[in-house]
């Protein structure tokens, strides 16, 4: 277990996830702010690139697994990422389509932050969200993050519009 919530348990995943990790990946639906679901090999690819993570930084997206019944739901956890500014740590969120609108994304990206702040000692933590995608910059507000900036992805051939939300340590204490 890395974290804990009132309602789940954050963890490193694990081969035996791939399963759960179809469900969200391989889901149109949820991953439209990608422009396509996941093949299989992009799935496996995705879950081997978070391993590569955690052997590299002690962190990456883990397991977000529901308390009550041991089910793994989505995906939430810190990754370092490129903006035009440079590299960021970044809390980043999928969950299966049945979970949405029940809090679970704004409840493990607070822990996300949380850790950040508390484990990793960061002095700031971003959220980069498709500017289409309104679900996810309420779960960043939530988590008290503010814009600070607006770009352009290039992501299979499209341009990507993405809001840039962070919270400094500073303004989490204040």
């Amino acid at each position: 277990m890395v974290l804990e919530t009132q309602r789940l348990v954050l963890r490193r995943m694990e081969e035996t996830d791939l399963p759960a990790l179809r469900k969200i990946l391989q889901d149109a639906d949820v991953m439209y702010a990608y422009e396509h679901a996941f093949s299989e090999e992009e799935t496996v690819s995705w879950l081997n690139r978070q391993l590569e993570r955690y052997q590299q930084h002690g962190f990456g997206l883990w397991a977000v697994v529901l308390k009550e019944n041991g089910e793994v739901i989505g995906q939430c956890g810190l990754t370092i990422q490129n903006v035009p500014q440079g590299e960021v740590l970044e809390i980043g969120y999928l969950f299966q389509k049945a979970y949405w609108h029940r809090g679970y994304a704004a409840e493990a990206a607070v822990g996300c932050k949380r850790y950040a702040f508390d484990v990793l000692r960061a002095d700031e933590v971003f959220s980069i969200i498709r500017d289409s995608n309104i679900a996810s910059q309420n779960v960043a507000k939530r988590n008290g993050m503010k814009e600070r900036d607006r770009f352009v992805k290039h992501y299979y051939g499209v341009d990507m519009p993405h809001i840039l939300f962070s919270i400094r340590r500073e303004e989490e204490n204040a």
